[in-house]
């Protein structure tokens, strides 16, 4: 299927080639140094985090529940309480960091994550509990927005998509530290549920206190007329040889942006595109493993718990690092178009069949488990690269924050769905979903692999 015209939201790409020492060189064709690594590696810290509390929560709440005499209503919010303050802060904090710049925020964001990790220690109701983990997802949302749109501004566009697709790895990797640190820690019951939740303040503080002295983007800076600190920020951490001289043309031909022109004809499709790719992905995906011991049961796995659930956390391992190549060596459209049919492949004959040998069904929900893994790197790849600088945190933000609604969304409606219409029939809405994203992508999906930032 031929590609239709993307939206023009950056100028066309160079060569991306390295020039000799002491030639001048673009922003987006810089040597890599240590800086690009160390703004990357800081940007961890929000996805590792998002990883490890969505993944602790689960399980603390199964020593929690009993001692708080919560029902499901209560055990539900609290599940949902950091999804809901992601959405919250990625869209408020989202703007706010263009509006006002990165830097501080890029900081403060963890700030608060730390100070709510450490206070889920001291409560003594679910009431305190809900609110502490709605901060921490609300500083965790900001950071969703903030950190992929530095590295995309910062970083050279030769390694820009393996950096932000690194960031998603780092969720995987932080889910699974959850699940073994949750079950040994939480094997000790009692009160070892507010260990096991103020555990998180441990890489919030490391963060935290790494990210001080952190740089304003340059970028932003020239969005806004600051050419002069933009010319020192960019001397003094990615070079004296870098020539700024073609974002000074395009900082001022472009006037200043509001939120409202998210939604306005020039990058409409870019934000429909995203809002709806990355709704389609992580629907299923929260959905089918939030409610995961059922899943396994209908797939003929419910007495091998260990052991399908030491394979499903090694293959979502294996599909956010193998992931990373495929973000490096294929392009943005055909690796997303792709997953998408392979997912629903291995989903829709899963819901067809539920019936099937588990010889048959548990391979294809590795399948399935491994390329969800692997395509979700993208994640954070295409939204820094659909929006320009200035609108371009509020754009990130927009889309991480809806994503999140459609998680707990789709993780809301998931079991009452089995309830009344059975395992099947949930199975292939959820493979409708997947279809309704390859069907977007191929229809919207731009090609932003080498596209030379604004």
């Amino acid at each position: 299927m031929e590609q239709p015209p993307s939206v023009e939201v950056a100028a066309p790409p160079g060569t991306g080639t390295a020039t000799a020492p002491g030639t001048a060189t673009t922003l987006d064709d810089a040597p890599l140094n240590r800086f690009h690594l160390k703004i990357t590696a800081l940007t961890f810290g929000a996805n590792f985090s998002d990883g490890y509390h969505l993944g602790i929560i689960g399980i603390a709440l199964t020593l929690i529940a009993p001692q708080m005499h919560l029902g499901p209503a209560w055990q539900g919010l609290l599940g949902a309480s950091a999804l809901i303050g992601i959405f919250a802060g990625s869209i408020v904090l989202g703007w706010a960091a263009d509006r006002w710049g990165r830097q501080l925020l890029y900081t403060l964001d963890f700030l608060l994550i730390a100070v709510a990790s450490v206070a889920q220690f001291f409560v003594t109701g679910p009431t305190e509990l809900f609110v502490l983990r709605l901060l921490i997802g609300f500083g965790i949302g900001a950071d969703y927005a903030l950190g992929p749109t530095l590295v995309a501004e910062f970083c050279p566009r030769r390694y820009r998509g393996g950096f932000l697709a690194s960031l998603t790895a780092m969720w995987t990797i932080g889910y699974i530290a959850a699940y073994f640190i949750g079950n040994y820690v939480i094997g000790f019951g009692g009160d070892s549920w507010r260990w096991l939740l103020a555990s998180s303040a441990l890489p919030a503080v490391f963060v935290l206190l790494m990210r001080i002295g952190t740089p304003e983007s340059p970028r932003w800076l020239i969005s806004k007329g600051r050419i002069e600190e933009a010319k020192a920020v960019v001397a003094k951490h990615i070079g004296p040889n870098i020539d700024i001289s073609s974002l000074l043309t395009r900082g001022q031909a472009e006037e200043s942006y509001d939120y409202r022109e998210l939604f306005r004809r020039r990058y409409r499709r870019n934000t429909l595109f995203g809002v709806l790719y990355y709704n389609c992905q992580v629907i299923p995906y929260f959905a089918i493993y939030t409610f995961l011991p059922v899943v396994m049961e209908r797939v003929g796995l419910a007495d091998e718990e260990f052991l399908s659930n030491g394979l499903l956390n090694l293959f979502l391992l294996l599909g956010g690092l193998i992931g990373l190549w495929f973000v490096a060596r294929f392009t943005r459209r055909g690796f997303l178009i792709t997953s998408f049919f392979v997912m629903a492949l291995a989903l829709g004959v899963i819901g067809v069949w539920p019936h099937a040998p588990t010889m048959l069904l548990f391979p294809l929900f590795l399948v399935f488990t491994f390329t969800m893994s692997a395509s979700s790197n993208l994640d954070q790849v295409y939204p820094p690269e659909l929006f320009p600088t200035q609108v371009r945190s509020s754009g990130v933000g927009l889309l991480n924050g809806l994503s999140r609604v459609g998680s707990a969304i789709g993780t809301f409606l998931l079991p009452m769905s089995l309830s009344a219409f059975g395992f099947s029939a949930s199975m292939i809405t959820l493979t409708a979903l997947l279809v309704l994203g390859a069907v977007v992508s191929l229809a919207w999906a731009p090609e932003t692999k080498e596209l030379q930032l604004d």
